[in-house]
Formats: C-alpha cells, sequence, structure tokens
C-alpha cells in the first residue's frame, strides 16, 4: 500500500462507515471530479446505502473534526490540505463499503480495476474457507453424535456392572450364647 493511501480516514457519519470521493479517489489512482463525474454517470448503481453528498452541516462538522484531530499531529497537512482544495460549491460525496467496491466497477483506472479483482478473489477465498468450515463442522457433528452414543452405552456397561463390583452382603453371624 502506498503512502498516499495509508493517510485514507474511515469517518462515521449518518451511522454509516464511510470514506470521502476524494480519498477514495486516491486509492484509485483518479482525480476526485473523474470518480464524482462517473458516480453522476452511473446513479443507479449507487443507492443511498452506497453512497450519498453530504449536507452542508454535516460537512462543516466534519471538517470542524478534521481540523480538531490533526491540530495536534506532528504533521499538520494531512487532511486539512486536501480539502482545502476542495471546491467550495460542491459538498463531497462519501462511499460505504459497498459503494467504494462499486466505484471500483465503474471507473477505468488501472488501480482500480486491480482492486476490483483483488476484492472478488477475497470473496473467493472467503466462500472457499467458509465451505472448508462447513465441513469441518459437519465432521465435527458426527464425532459429538458418536461420542454421545458411546457415553449412553458405558453409562449402561457401568450400570450392569455396579452390582457386580460391590463386595457381597456378609452373612448373618451366628450369635454366641444362649437364647432364652
Amino acid at each position: 500500500m502506498n503512502d498516499k493511501a495509508r493517510n485514507i480516514q474511515i469517518l462515521t457519519i449518518r451511522d454509516q462507515k464511510v470514506v470521502l470521493d476524494v480519498d477514495l479517489a486516491r486509492i484509485y489512482g483518479v482525480p476526485t471530479r473523474v470518480l464524482n463525474q462517473a458516480l453522476r454517470r452511473n446513479k443507479r448503481r449507487f443507492p443511498a446505502d452506497f453512497a450519498f453528498q453530504l449536507s452542508g452541516e454535516e460537512y462543516d462538522a466534519m471538517r470542524s473534526q478534521i481540523v480538531i484531530a490533526s491540530s495536534g499531529a506532528k504533521n499538520k497537512r494531512s487532511q486539512i490540505v486536501t480539502e482545502s482544495r476542495r471546491n467550495i460549491r460542491y459538498r463531497p460525496w462519501v462511499f460505504t463499503e459497498h459503494g467504494a467496491l462499486q466505484a471500483a466497477n465503474i471507473l477505468r483506472s488501472n488501480r482500480a480495476i486491480a482492486m476490483s479483482v483483488y476484492v472478488i478473489r477475497a470473496f473467493i477465498e472467503l466462500r472457499e474457507k467458509v465451505a472448508a468450515n462447513a465441513a469441518i463442522l459437519k465432521h465435527l457433528a458426527e464425532i459429538d453424535k458418536t461420542l454421545l452414543e458411546h457415553d449412553s452405552a458405558l453409562r449402561d456397561i457401568y450400570q450392569k456392572l455396579l452390582p457386580l463390583l460391590t463386595p457381597p452382603p456378609e452373612p448373618p453371624r451366628r450369635q454366641i450364647g444362649f437364647r432364652p
């Protein structure tokens, strides 16, 4: 991962984890305007739970949070410089996890294509691991069933052997002495 991608912030806006359009464009190696233009051209691919534009209040709140968060940092240029170059007339778009993946599918940069392929391969690997886990769980269930059957059989044998393991009662002793 390059240095540009390391400075990406994941923000929580409207109770969703999101990435700013400027950061996502940096990840995919395209200018922000190209990403937003692709978003406008493919609006049907981005429902509200994939991407949304910040309201003026959300944008102002987000900018103040970034300034506060970075004021104590050594490198003051971080996110503030990126945001200060934004055209103020346009509020930023933010992308959820699904929106970020969808953006990789509509962009034509080599980086976006590579990311899209990477995500698909990751899902394939995840599916294979889930299938392997399912097979292991099925095998464990069979072992558990066998152990329960053996446990029940051993209890049965123990119950039958218990009388044999206890010593026999002593026979009654003859009493010594006279009996009236």
